[in-house]
């Protein structure tokens, strides 16, 4: 364990909800490169979350083509868990070309954030 994680031991215990394309408001390419910017740092300092939950526009970075599936990945070898909704897979017409983490269901993402001592929404 690193320095970073000793000074935030309970990370582990966070879970942080995706619900856009990206991170914040702004142009799509902007949003990529914030949520990319802000998973890197999550991965490289080890401060890696319980799972990450994927609904609304959210769900279309675990798909086939999306710029962030590489990074997303890397959070899934180091045993995050992913968890994306299949409600709005299902609504995007996107199930079929699911490529990273777990479809899943609102009871997963509601019991990911029971279990959870913080929850993030980015």
């Amino acid at each position: 364990m690193n320095e970073t994680n000793r000074d935030h031991p309970d990370f582990a215990n966070t879970v942080i909800l995706v619900t856009r394309a990206g991170m914040g408001s702004a142009t799509p390419e902007l949003q990529e490169r914030l949520l990319d910017t802000y998973l890197r740092l999550l991965l490289e300092n080890d401060l890696l979350p319980a799972a990450v939950c994927f609904y609304t526009e959210g769900v279309k970075l675990v798909v086939e083509g999306s710029p962030l599936l590489e990074r997303l990945t890397q959070l899934e070898d180091r045993g995050v868990r992913l968890i994306c909704c299949s409600t709005c897979l299902n609504y995007y017409g996107l199930i079929e070309q699911v490529r990273v983490g777990i479809i899943g269901g609102m009871p997963d993402i509601i019991e990911a954030q029971a279990r959870a001592d913080k929850v993030i929404t980015l």
